[in-house]
């Protein structure tokens, strides 16, 4: 098949390029080179010889060129990151939900009937949990209150007794909580019209805590894996929010290509969205402490610092990638830590 990897000069977008190449696909990539995400704005080294094109998905003309002859679009590109305010929300909405917009009528315009989209577990706001009293609940926001005393649990919207995590399913209740969640959320429902009036097929990939090789430092496009990781790349410890005891799933980078070349299989009409996960959670403690270990860095330091509106615990649950396209991950957590603890950030 014949390619396009939107936001394919980035993280995740290069080795999903790596991974199509090498199993025989023909790609193209399509990124704007935007410095929050790429520095100086220059293609990164680790492109090789992947044929590039610059420009902006928003851009009509551009994606026309990027389109002709593909067969299925990645589409990767987006504006991540931690908003810090209001004022962020046109730039997201543009971005992400716009651009998002014009790559689908360009797609129809062009006869392209597959695409295959990075989603987000931000969809689900906080994960799924359990009330002793009450079964399953949906907790909203935790109260500054309860965080400056150094409660970090939820509480029973019922009973205000403290909550128990649980895995999150495909199907649980949709709850973005800022700007950046609600676009992706967006996007998949953009995606979802668009199959339904195109007759394509259309899969979200709803993407847990990515980490690996290429991941970006020092931008708004870094994660909680790199922000340690540069932290010990200076010698200093690690700064953890909270008490460190936030439940994540920590996925390698190289099983979110793995997870889009087995999306691109799919090929039943119509939308659907898939977690894409490890299935095995950590804290965020765990991580800190095992890339410290890694690393030979000093020990993490838990400074109990919180920031409202963010979530506690969100771990998903894999079975419905497993079964229905053949995904599962295969890179270990100590595994991974300890390759992304030794090795340079953008190897």
């Amino acid at each position: 098949m014949h390619v396009l990897v939107t936001g394919g000069a980035g993280f995740i977008g290069s080795h999903i390029a790596d991974l199509l190449a090498e199993r025989g696909h023909r790609v193209r990539l399509l990124d704007a080179l935007l410095p929050a995400a790429h520095g100086s704005g220059a293609a990164p080294d680790y492109l090789g010889e992947h044929e590039l094109h610059v420009g902006d998905v928003r851009d009509e003309q551009v994606l026309r060129r990027a389109l002709d002859g593909v067969d299925v679009v990645c589409h990767q590109a987006a504006m991540v990151g931690l908003e810090t305010g209001i004022g962020d929300m046109p730039g997201y909405v543009a971005h992400n939900d716009l651009g998002t917009a014009q790559l689908l009528s360009t797609m129809a315009d062009e006869g392209i009937g597959k695409l295959v989209l990075a989603g987000s577990m931000v969809v689900y706001g906080e994960g799924r949990y359990r009330c002793p009293s009450h079964d399953l609940v949906r907790p909203g926001p935790r109260a500054a209150e309860d965080l400056e005393a150094g409660i970090f649990e939820p509480r029973c919207p019922d009973c205000g007794g403290l909550l128990e995590p649980g895995t999150v399913p495909e199907d649980a209740p949709i709850d973005p909580r800022n700007t950046y969640a609600t676009t992706k959320l967006t996007q998949e429902h953009l995606a979802a019209v668009w199959a339904r009036n195109t007759g394509g097929t259309a899969v979200s990939l709803r993407y847990h805590n990515v980490y690996g090789p290429r991941m970006p430092r020092n931008t708004p496009y870094a994660g909680v894996a790199s922000l340690f990781r540069s932290a010990l790349a200076r010698g200093e410890a690690p700064q953890i929010f909270e008490d460190g005891g936030q439940r994540r799933d920590f996925v390698h980078v190289h099983d979110i290509a793995a997870a889009n070349v087995a999306a691109m299989h799919r090929d039943q009409p119509g939308f659907a969205a898939y977690n894409v996960c490890s299935g095995q959670p950590h804290t965020i403690g765990d991580m800190a402490r095992a890339l410290a270990e890694a690393a030979g860095g000093p020990e993490p330091v838990l400074t109990g610092r919180y920031r409202l509106g963010d979530v506690r615990h969100i771990v998903a649950d894999p079975s419905k990638a497993a079964e229905e396209l053949d995904f599962r991950a295969t890179v270990g957590f100590s595994q991974g830590m300890k390759e992304f603890g030794t090795a340079g950030l953008r190897a």
